[in-house]
């Protein structure tokens, strides 16, 4: 699996179809997620999913740039249920993982998202390599020089892989993604637990900019539950790689609960960084750290509040497709 920073030949998103999550409000929510294919579309191709008869509510609000394909789908997070996409002996081939929902969680029905990223990946044109683990797309982050990023709490969750031990785990990872070390944490945010969550997924935890360096999500207040969790995580994180700190948003609740806004749940597209902006004080001061990191990469603002309002943030509903050189 290359780096997200690698070429890409195009970016993968769903349209938000009228399921529970959505329904309470689905304008606000389709406009939050093509807000984030309109930015992504300006630096690259984006494909959008959107379930049979959403195409023109999907064209209605896409700019040129975006393609809009009708297939059925349960949900929007692109990043979960679609492929991981590959490069096998020079060409393009995808991996599609079990998705069962994340671990049958109870919010969202799977029967079609299931099969979604089989069918993206034979769009695609890449041969689909089927793997026996349960696994999303949002638990896993390479950095393309052989590491990659697992949680205890999504991989061995018993409701996704029950029985499998992190060894086992580890060896499908690496069959699967060419991978040969896997640096474990052992939970995720604390937020990702409740009714929305995917019970610890890392790609809002922690997320590589270059082989050996990740940007870690460090919450500095101690009301924050947040706080113990990341000074955990911060201290596993630094034994094994470079860590540089992006600190949390100032706000802490959102109203229904303390918050798990993140900008490590940013997206790395060509050309520019898609980052999670939450009308915070912080947004410029992840903006200018994320800008170190890609000095080569426009960084590119957008709402997010909306999106994690949902359980997820913009890397969690974006999923490239690298391009094959």
């Amino acid at each position: 699996m290359p780096p997200e920073w690698a070429p890409h030949e195009r970016t993968w998103m769903e349209f938000p179809p009228l399921n529970e999550t959505f329904t309470p409000d689905p304008e606000r929510f389709r406009a939050a997620w093509t807000d984030v294919a309109n930015a992504v579309a300006q630096y690259e191709p984006v494909t959008v999913i959107a379930a049979p008869g959403d195409g023109a509510a999907a064209r209605a609000l896409l700019t040129p740039g975006s393609t809009v394909v009708e297939q059925p789908i349960d949900d929007a997070w692109f990043r979960d249920s679609g492929p991981t996409f590959t490069l096998t002996d020079g060409r393009l081939t995808a991996v599609h993982w079990r998705f069962n929902a994340w671990g049958n969680a109870g919010f969202s029905e799977f029967t079609h998202e299931q099969h979604i990223g089989s069918w993206a990946a034979e769009r695609a044109g890449a041969p689909v390599v089927a793997s026996t683990l349960v696994n999303e797309g949002g638990g896993i982050h390479v950095d393309g020089a052989g590491s990659v990023l697992l949680t205890d709490t999504v991989q061995l969750d018993p409701r996704r892989n029950p029985g499998w031990t992190r060894e086992q785990v580890e060896a499908e990872v690496h069959a699967r993604l060419g991978t040969e070390r896997a640096v474990w944490l052992p939970r995720g945010l604390t937020r990702d637990y409740e009714r929305f969550g995917t019970s610890g997924h890392v790609d809002i935890v922690a997320s590589f900019v270059r082989p050996g360096t990740v940007v870690a999500h460090s919450q500095a207040d101690p009301a924050h539950p947040d706080y113990d969790v990341t000074r955990e995580l911060l201290g596993i994180l630094r034994a094994e790689f470079e860590v540089i700190e992006l600190p949390a948003p100032t706000v802490l609740d959102d109203g229904e609960g303390w918050v798990d806004y993140s900008y490590v749940n940013h997206y790395v597209c060509n050309g520019a960084v898609i980052l999670c902006a939450f009308d915070d004080p912080n947004d410029e001061v992840a903006a200018g750290i994320l800008a170190g990191c890609y000095p080569d990469h426009e960084v590119v603002l957008v709402p997010a509040r909306d999106i994690f309002e949902c359980g997820g943030g913009i890397h969690c509903i974006t999923q490239q497709q690298p391009a094959v050189t």
